[in-house]
């Protein structure tokens, strides 16, 4: 027997995870408000329902797996996180979230900036009418043909990410004719409570210039020395899906701390502090995010505070929320294809998408609620793991939730809050199609992504 290898047995899962919650939910049909979205309701008969429309009519019409987004919902996010900071800050959507031509035409309507980290979300966000000046370029590695595309098109900001990419980026503004208005992104040595893979702001990390030793105020001083670039401010990003503002408030005293350090050096103070995004959402009823205005009135008081205790003026505030705004706005409906009952443990509940169109729970160990939507019903609870079609046994889609123990083949599941990285993230793993984003709103829906074909696939595939 190999040495590496161990026989699992029949019970090999017999233990669920710590903290697992072990009573299910006093109602099965229920849909908690704090996870879904905003229009999601169940008709007299009880089929689940967006803004007016049942899902057996959606998934009928479009079929499944899809992404079903509110557009209502998704423009009353935006107008409060634009009303909650008001004319004295700057809310850039972050379009790694979800992007598309329609949601860039929201946003723009909405009054909402956007932030994109690649050619083709500048080309996306250029296409659907944004303008240029409201678009700041992220990225840790942007090459020479993304920043002369970002510098012509004349966005409002380049995030410089390293030594290497002042060089690149003030010689190709030097070469255009143009003086590139920047912000340094730095790593403030802030340990996120997040998933390892998303926090972004300790030093063991690919994004960002550290603050350690020197190195962000050297980048400073360079950025100052040259004539092409404008340094803007200072950029700070400590993680995603954050609920305490702790990591928050000690980001913002050291980056007041290197503004301080600018002045008394350069003798400059810089008009911009950029606390990045990160604030979590509501993926199951155990999650508390905090509203708008709160993170708004957190974020404004902990900057004038530091800037008070540094005798500096407090500097332009800017935020990047994006899945805040796009990820509870969206549920992913499926069909129920076969299930599988584990005596003692759970039943497998195998639905016609998984990975290829969410891989977060796979990828983060992400959790998710999951309700049945085509119908209620009045059985009892099924412990149960909803589970996708891939030749993957790591293809989940939600690790462990009660579903009623009368599931059937055919049956719809909704699974709410995938708005932000689910269809960012879809990939064609078996040569599966990524589904449908269809937007719905006063009654009507209408595709904003389409589903894509077989056709799609070989017009890639030169043979």
């Amino acid at each position: 027997m190999s040495r590496s290898a161990h026989p699992a047995g029949p019970r090999h899962a017999d233990v669920l995870p710590e903290g697992h919650y072990t009573a299910p939910p006093a109602d099965l049909n229920a849909l908690d408000p704090r996870v879904w979205s905003r229009t999601v309701t169940r008709d007299a008969d009880g089929v689940a329902t967006l803004g007016g429309i049942p899902v057996t009519r959606l998934a009928e019409e479009f079929g499944t797996p899809a992404y079903f987004l509110d557009e209502d919902d998704f423009r009353a996010r935006c107008r409060a996180w634009h009303d909650a900071f008001g004319g004295e800050a700057d809310v850039f959507y972050a379009g790694k979230a979800f992007l598309s031509r329609a949601v860039v035409g929201w946003l723009h309507e909405e009054g909402l900036n956007l932030d994109v980290c690649s050619a083709g979300e500048l080309t996306t966000a250029l296409a659907a009418g944004m303008p240029a000046e409201r678009i700041a370029m992220h990225g840790n590695n942007k090459t020479t043909d993304e920043i002369e595309r970002a510098v012509t098109a004349g966005v409002g900001r380049i995030v410089l990410d390293s030594f290497q990419e002042i060089v690149r980026v003030a010689h190709i503004a030097e070469r255009l004719g143009r003086r590139q208005r920047v912000q340094i992104r730095v790593t403030v040595g802030v340990e996120a409570h997040t998933h390892e893979f998303i926090a972004t702001a300790h030093e063991d990390q690919k994004f960002g210039i550290a603050l350690a030793d020197g190195q962000a105020a050297e980048a400073v001083r360079r950025v100052l020395k040259l004539d092409s670039l404008e340094l803007a401010g200072i950029h700070s990003h400590i993680g995603s899906q954050i609920f305490d503002m702790a990591g928050f408030e000690v980001s913002a005293r050291r980056v007041v701390q290197l503004l301080a350090e600018v002045r008394d050096e350069h003798g400059v103070e810089l008009p911009e502090i950029d606390l990045g995004g990160g604030l979590g959402i509501a993926y199951t009823s155990e999650d508390d995010p905090r509203e708008p205005h709160e993170i708004a009135k957190s974020l404004s008081d902990i900057v004038t505070r530091e800037c008070a205790a540094a005798g500096l003026a407090v500097p332009r505030i800017s935020v990047e929320p994006g899945r805040a705004i796009v990820g509870p706005t969206t549920f992913t409906l499926y069909e129920v294809g076969t299930l599988k009952e584990l005596p003692g443990l759970r039943t497998y509940v195998s639905v016609d998408g998984g990975m290829s169109d969410n891989i977060r729970t796979a990828l983060y160990d992400a959790e998710y609620s999951v309700a049945l939507a085509s119908r209620v019903s009045s059985a009892g609870p099924m412990l149960s793991r909803v589970v996708g079609k891939h030749c993957e046994s790591g293809d989940i889609v939600v690790k462990d939730a009660f579903l009623p123990a009368d599931l059937a083949p055919g049956d719809l599941l909704a699974v709410p809050a995938t708005g932000a990285y689910c269809r960012s993230m879809a990939s064609n793993y078996n040569h599966a199609l990524r589904p449908p984003v269809v937007a719905v709103k006063d009654g009507k829906a209408r595709v904003i992504m389409r589903r894509e074909t077989e056709e799609d696939l070989l017009r890639l595939d030169v043979g």
